[in-house]
């Protein structure tokens, strides 16, 4: 009995590696592979308390068996475009996805800085509005290529206030959250890159 347990969670622990290790069936382009032209991928990772099961199952394989810990779009979303693309902004966007990140002069994440983006909670669908908390966390970084006018780079942001973009207010008890707390929880995390992005100035 106890070999045949034994057994049954080494299969069940290989079948996990394999699950997360394994490649998609449709994989993106690199964002470093130069040669397709223009390209960017962004990532949103929600915090571990409000993911499932309380995030104890790695980002990859929540994402993979549930759809959840992460949420993303890159350039061959639906609707996929660029806006504005510097040094100190960055602007990105698909159907229902609106990245803006902007550093101040020093480097800093600045206070314009936003996501706007579709998620289901508590079997809801909802839009939210996300913006850093004052002194955020997070960076924007580039490169320019030489002899050429295109950037490179890649980011990362924490934003901490979440309010529904229909209604401006907050989502609590009815996202799920427990009574006078807010959702998020804890800080989303979003970061991404970029490859090729033509310089287009505001």
């Amino acid at each position: 009995m106890k070999i045949s347990l034994i057994i049954s969670a080494l299969a069940l622990l290989a079948g996990l590696v394999w699950l997360i290790s394994r490649p998609d069936e449709q994989p993106n382009p690199s964002v470093s592979d130069t040669s397709r032209g223009p390209s960017f991928e962004v990532h949103v990772e929600k915090p571990r308390i409000d993911r499932f099961l309380g995030g104890v199952l790695p980002t990859k394989l929540e994402a993979k068996l549930f759809g959840g810990g992460e949420l993303r779009f890159d350039h061959a979303s639906r609707g996929a475009r660029v806006g504005s693309v510097g040094h100190d902004r960055v602007e990105l966007r698909s159907d229902g996805w609106e990245l803006l990140i902007e550093t101040d002069g020093e480097g800093r994440v600045a206070a314009g800085t936003r996501l706007v983006f579709p998620i289901e909670i508590a079997e809801k669908q909802y839009t939210l509005r996300c913006r850093p908390a004052e002194g955020a966390v997070g960076y924007l970084r580039t490169t320019t290529r030489t002899g050429s006018d295109v950037l490179d780079g890649r980011f990362l942001v924490e934003l901490v206030n979440c309010v529904n973009a229909e209604t401006g207010k907050i989502l609590d008890t009815e996202a799920g959250a427990n009574p006078g707390e807010a959702w998020p929880s804890a800080p989303l995390t979003v970061r991404g890159s970029f490859d090729g992005l033509p310089h287009v100035r505001r």
